[in-house]
């Protein structure tokens, strides 16, 4: 059954070479109760280490049922401890943070015996040694003698073949001794029992053979047995001890230190309390900024100019502006950077359909900037006056410079409903004063501030005699009219050729296509809207522009100056772009100069600009439409400025967690070196190195989550504090919020570190020869 055939093990020390087993041949029965008699230090320890497995012998070979170790891989020899073998020790090296009944189950655990069937097969083990009544007990709790019983049921709970006794009663008394001896010699009648012993008389009483040794020799064996050349079908159950497994065994040592558990997960979790605590601030001030952003940008348009900037090559030109390259001795002609960044949009009349073909869910609201002007009159004192919607004060600064007769010219118009009436931009955003919102193309409103005031020079551009500082009555404003005349009512012509405004414009005035505009409201900015989009003054609708245009695009000015390359009211030479600006300054284009669409709300605007870039989709640079966010360029320098500063600070406190990682290290090879005893009975139940490095991963894994969960809890609580400090120094409110997800990401990344940090000591563990660690106090 079991057979050494010149077997050899020898130890050196520096020059000093010690013959463990020398040149031993010996073989057992299958049933027999052997003693193993000798002196200190004669290699009796040895030869019962290499036959269980524990210790490799240097030559010759071990048979066991037939077969040779020779070739055993060390999972072989694991499987062999934890089938065939059954270890009792002197010092019993029971796990002291394990119960009877787990310590007498953990063979079966790396066998693969359901929990069911290791429960009753390790109560029967007790009750065959005489525990039956004690094994609710702890460790602490037993006698000597009561703890080599549970030994003994450990080593025969999973019936192995042979059952290896290294002293089994050199730490008890006579009388215990008797009864120990007992319980082996008739598990002896079962298997084949090998023990160990200083004891002649013990050896003599119970034993049915007796091998002596000395020097690493067999001296004497009163019953020798020669094995017969046999072959058996010796097969090895591979062990392997699962997860949960080490996970028990881990959190049941740790349950008893709990004093330092708790200190250890304590001092690991700062680390994990630092990056909570930035990132509560960061996910806080994100929200503040956001709640900001979509109270004050959440409408503020889309824009698309005729003439606009292309931001990817404006950040080119800027990164090429930090580029120093040394003097060559010439200098090189370029265009300005501000220049070569700029992309002219064309407008037509197609991409106007596409927008407004917008879904209103998007964007209900579409505005427009034009360069027509209005030939506008007022009568005052009875005397028709040219009058303006302007803001400016000197007539110089009007992009109408040459028209003195013209207004409205630049004038951004009010948004207007896209489809309906839902979602109104001005009863929206804008609150009534006196009067009514307009409802007419020939509607106009006037718009003041916050504090009621509006522009003045609107105001007298306007005709009305009014000084800076100066109140009005708003019944004097509502209802106050304004003609707007014709071109060809407007304008005559002269025999050069020239067009100039009529020295009487009374005709203007009265002629039947003349419109009146009148002023039927006064607005304001509602506080809850954050939206003040539309400047003090006078504000009208792009209906009316339109109406302006219709009525102007044929008229006799706007085909002079269509058909002329030069300005038909001074005379002065015009091509391009300026003469595309003249003629629709004259009411001659209807194209926009720009388009501002206004997102329903924040969320939305990313659907627009998603709307916008499929019309991109597969044209020419030169034919894409360029469009300018205002909204998104300030969210991305401040949701870029704040990710900075969330970076940063996670870096200086996730070294808190390298921290916690190196300490996890040191607290795992500290329970290395304490559970080295521990490590020695795994490994003699047959646990791998495998189980073994699990064993302490998952111990550094409860100790990751702990003190990742333990951290996160904290930061938690803190931020309730936080949120009364800076509430009280900022006024805002509920600053700190900890994103759960963020919580649970925080908790498996300390989880990871502890056991990346864990993990060398654990593998240390794991190669911890057998032998040695079971001698270790």
């Amino acid at each position: 059954m079991l057979e050494l055939k010149h077997v050899k093990k020898y130890y050196q020390v520096g020059d000093t070479v010690t013959k463990a087993l020398d040149d031993v041949s010996i073989a057992f029965r299958p049933q027999e109760f052997v003693a193993v008699l000798g002196p200190s230090g004669s290699g009796k320890t040895t030869l019962l280490n290499a036959l269980g497995g524990l210790d490799r012998y240097d030559s010759g070979d071990m048979i066991v049922n037939g077969t040779s170790t020779k070739k055993f891989k060390e999972t072989d020899w694991d499987a062999y401890r934890n089938n065939t073998i059954g270890f009792i020790f002197q010092s019993y090296n029971l796990i002291g943070h394990l119960s009877i009944l787990d310590n007498v189950e953990m063979g079966m655990t790396l066998s693969g015996v359901s929990k069911a069937q290791r429960k009753e097969k390790a109560v029967a083990a007790l009750k065959r040694v005489g525990l039956g009544q004690h094994m609710n007990k702890a460790i602490n709790q037993l006698s000597g003698g009561q703890m080599q019983r549970v030994a003994i049921a450990r080593a025969i709970v999973n019936d192995p073949d042979v059952l290896l006794c290294d002293e089994p009663t050199g730490a008890l008394d006579t009388e215990t001794s008797a009864q120990i001896m007992q319980i082996i010699q008739e598990l002896s009648r079962e298997r084949l029992v090998i023990m160990v012993t200083h004891n002649p008389d013990l050896a003599n009483q119970y034993a049915d053979r007796v091998v002596e040794f000395v020097d690493g020799k067999i001296q004497r064996d009163t019953n020798p047995y020669h094995e017969k050349t046999a072959h058996h079908d010796f097969q090895l159950k591979r062990t392997k001890m699962t997860f949960a497994t080490a996970i028990k065994l881990s959190f049941k040592n740790i349950r008893t230190k709990k004093g330092r558990t708790f200190l250890t997960a304590f001092a690991s979790s700062i680390g994990i309390i630092g990056v909570a605590i930035v990132l509560s601030l960061s996910n806080g001030f994100q929200k503040q900024i956001d709640d900001t952003q979509t109270q004050t940008l959440a409408k503020f348009p889309v824009t698309i100019s005729q003439v606009a900037t292309d931001q990817t090559k404006a950040q080119q030109n800027m990164q090429d502006s930090d580029q120093v390259k040394p003097n060559k001795g010439y200098v090189v002609a370029a265009k300005d950077q501000n220049e070569s960044a700029q992309h002219v949009n064309r407008i037509n009349q197609k991409f106007l359909d596409y927008v407004h073909r917008i879904n209103p869910e998007y964007s209900n609201n579409i505005g427009y900037t034009r360069l027509t002007g209005m030939n506008l009159l007022r009568k005052i004192n009875g005397k028709v006056k040219t009058v303006k919607f302007s803001n400016s004060s000197d007539a110089s600064q009007d992009l109408q410079k040459n028209f003195s007769s013209v207004s409205g010219v630049g004038v951004s118009s009010f948004p207007e409903p896209l489809k309906s009436k839902k979602n109104n931009f001005l009863e929206a955003n804008y609150k009534l004063l006196k009067g009514a919102y307009p409802q007419k193309a020939t509607d106009v409103v006037v718009v003041v501030n916050g504090k009621n005031q509006t522009n003045v020079n609107a105001l007298k551009n306007l005709g009305f005699d009014i000084k800076d500082g100066e109140k009005i009555n708003l019944n004097q404003l509502i209802g106050t009219s304004i003609k707007v005349a014709n071109n060809d009512d407007y304008y005559q012509k002269l025999p050069t050729g020239n067009f100039v405004p009529k020295e009487d414009l009374t005709s203007a005035y009265q002629a039947n296509q003349t419109k009146e505009l009148k002023i039927v409201g006064v607005i304001r900015a509602k506080q809850s809207s954050n939206m003040d989009l539309l400047a003090p003054g006078i504000a009208y609708s792009d209906k009316l522009v339109r109406q302006v245009i219709k009525d102007n695009k044929a008229s006799a000015i706007v085909q002079a100056q269509r058909q002329s390359n030069r300005n038909v009211i001074t005379g002065e030479a015009v091509s391009g772009q300026t003469k595309d600006q003249l003629l629709a300054t004259l009411g001659g284009d209807s194209m926009p100069y720009s388009i501002l669409i206004y997102p329903n709300n924040f969320k939305d605007k990313e659907k627009v600009l998603n709307y916008l870039d499929r019309f991109n989709e597969g044209k020419s640079k030169q034919d894409k439409i360029i469009y300018t966010d205002l909204a998104g360029t300030m969210t991305d320098l401040t949701g870029g400025l704040m990710d900075a500063i969330t970076y940063v600070l996670v870096a200086f406190a996730g070294i808190s967690l390298i921290t916690s990682m190196i300490m996890i290290g040191i607290l795992t090879y500290t329970s290395v070196l304490e559970r080295t005893k521990e490590i020695g009975v795994l490994k003699a139940l047959g646990a791998r190195k495998k189980d073994i490095t699990r064993v302490f991963d998952a111990e550094t894994g409860i100790l990751g989550v702990a003190s990742g969960v333990l951290g996160v809890l904290i930061a938690y609580l803190a931020t309730f504090p936080i949120n009364s400090v800076l509430y009280h120094m900022t006024d805002l409110t509920n600053v700190a919020q900890l994103n759960p997800v963020h919580a649970v990401i925080l908790v498996i990344v300390s989880t990871v570190l502890t056991m990346i940090g864990g993990h060398l000591p654990a593998r240390m563990a794991s190669k911890k020869d057998a032998a040695i660690a079971l001698r270790s106090e």
